[in-house]
């Protein structure tokens, strides 16, 4: 879950040795962690996993295996799904801890190769006392894949930027268009495709590999995910690791309305970046002034997309500012950022240089999905979980009152964030949102950038609040979505010795510690 690793709403390793740091213990920790060794075969067939993503990188010792779970938990004895599993095996099976079950977040983005893209940056008695446990969520990738049929397969053409006068007309269309598509073509079944069932899944995961715990380390989506866990099986979660975190009180739309603040929080540290090539770039000699440009030149490429040499694309506003979102999720893409930029603007003056047409190849290039998942699985997997989880308001007027005053209250984002999805326009929730709350054992870590524009600092401390004495908060001050292996000594050392140990430190930790990119 480094460079590999998920985040909400987009789909995106160093190898490092760490210091298991000895954090204060809490009182809910067991002094002594007795070695568990594997537990009873249980009824799963392990065997060679389905076929990765081209450019996935897959470590040879993991294996794969199906759970069968109900579509529907209201009928358990009805139609039955599948969920595909992948484990890397604890190092040492005599300091056998348990399992650890890793989500890559989005929503809807596979996890079979998570535990791949985790290992190196764990520290042996993480990977010996774990088998780390990825899986595909159900109706993602290779777990009973599910598919609207979108001609538009990827997630970030679903977001809604209004017209470059503002208006939303196109996006009310284009909302009622997608959803309607979506109940023709997925139909009814798609409804159960849900947060809440993806939690009991995971417990029926537990069963399947005969575990009384499972251990959880979600980042971005999957905080939602692991924290509806923990408030249906508060017993059967061990250690709980929660990395960029979504409030659950604003699942989604009210997450989605955040948006807006984490960019203004987030945006100068690549402003920055930018200003301090200025010499090369000609994007401005400030943070303030490259914020300038940047607004002028989103603002020319809603009114007149510019086209890609050789290529059918043009590149938009929107593309531009779905494309500065993506690569402000790490500190050590923010250059590549400003390159972007450039090269945005090199190509609405007409004069693109060979070296501007590179650097728009690479960050505007599609990844495939996984053989045999459809082109836009994710796509409709993002759109049933975030319609699905919880109801939008369906005022199609009030959509477009919030979007006008949210373009003018945050314009690096240009009313997007408040405007109207195809959420307005979808079935009814099967049921209401898990009620997340303090009630449980003290077992839940939750790692915060202080600017993380997709899972904001609000968000975070939101479900810090929710949570209560069940939780220990890591707050670092650091920009981007990820916490742990991004140049914070003290958030890592808290989350590995969590993970060895099980305690948490005893009060909140502030990390200032990090690491300059």
């Amino acid at each position: 879950m480094h460079k590999t690793r998920g985040r909400l709403f987009t789909a995106a390793v160093a190898v490092t040795t760490l210091t298991v740091f000895g954090a204060a213990a809490c009182d809910s920790a067991d002094d002594e962690d007795t070695p568990a060794g594997p537990p009873p075969a249980a009824a799963l067939a392990w065997g060679p996993c389905p076929a990765a993503a081209p450019g996935t990188t897959r470590d040879p010792r993991v294996t794969c295996a199906k759970v069968k779970v109900p579509l529907d938990y209201g009928r358990p004895d009805g139609t039955s799904i599948e969920v595909v599993i992948s484990r890397l095996s604890a190092a040492d099976p005599a300091k056998r801890h348990g399992v650890l079950l890793l989500n890559p977040g989005g929503p809807a983005l596979p996890g079979l190769d998570t535990p791949s893209a985790m290992a190196p940056t764990l520290p042996k008695p993480v990977l010996d006392g774990y088998d780390l446990i990825g899986f595909d969520p159900r109706g993602v990738g290779t777990s009973t894949p599910q598919s609207c049929g979108l001609e538009n397969p990827g997630v970030a053409g679903l977001f809604p930027y209004p017209a470059a006068d503002g208006s939303i007309d196109a996006n009310v269309r284009a909302a009622r268009a997608t959803a309607e598509k979506c109940a023709a073509k997925a139909g009814d079944n798609l409804r159960y495709f849900t947060t809440a069932n993806t939690a009991r899944d995971l417990d029926r995961v537990r069963e399947a590999l005969g575990e009384a715990k499972i251990s959880y380390w979600g980042q971005s989506y999957g905080t939602y995910l692991g924290a509806v866990y923990n408030a249906l099986y508060p017993d059967r979660a061990d250690r709980v690791i929660l990395e960029g975190n979504v409030d659950p009180a604003h699942v989604w739309a009210g997450e989605a309305q955040s948006w807006g603040k984490g960019m203004a929080e987030r945006f100068p540290d690549a402003a920055a970046v930018a200003a301090a090539q200025n010499a090369t770039l000609g994007l401005g000699a400030t943070p303030a002034d490259v914020t300038r440009t940047y607004l002028a030149l989103a603002d020319r490429l809603d009114h007149q997309p510019a086209p890609v040499p050789g290529t059918p694309q043009s590149v938009n506003g929107a593309l531009l500012r779905g494309v500065t979102y993506a690569l402000l999720l790490h500190n050590d893409t923010l250059p590549v950022l400003a390159q972007v930029w450039k090269a945005a603007a090199d190509l609405a003056d007409g004069h693109l240089t060979e070296a501007d047409g590179q650097v728009l190849k690479q960050v505007f290039a599609d990844s495939p999905a996984a053989p045999g998942v459809p082109a836009d699985n994710q796509a409709t997997m993002f759109l049933a979980l975030t319609c699905g989880d919880a109801e939008w308001s369906h005022d199609v007027a009030g959509y477009a009152k919030a979007t006008a005053a949210d373009r003018k209250a945050w314009p690096l984002t240009a009313g997007m964030p408040a405007n109207i999805w195809p959420c307005a326009f979808w079935p009814q929730p099967v049921e209401k949102p898990v009620a997340v709350t303090n009630n449980g054992p003290r077992n839940t870590l939750i790692l915060q950038n202080r600017r993380d524009h997709a899972t904001t600092w609000d968000s975070g401390t939101g479900l810090r609040r929710i949570l209560g004495d069940r939780a220990a908060f890591v707050g670092v001050g650091n920009g981007g979505h990820y916490v742990y292996h991004e140049g914070s000594a003290c958030a890592d050392n808290a989350t590995v010795s969590f993970l060895d140990t099980g305690r948490l430190p005893e009060r909140d930790l502030d990390c200032t510690d990090v690491a300059v990119h």
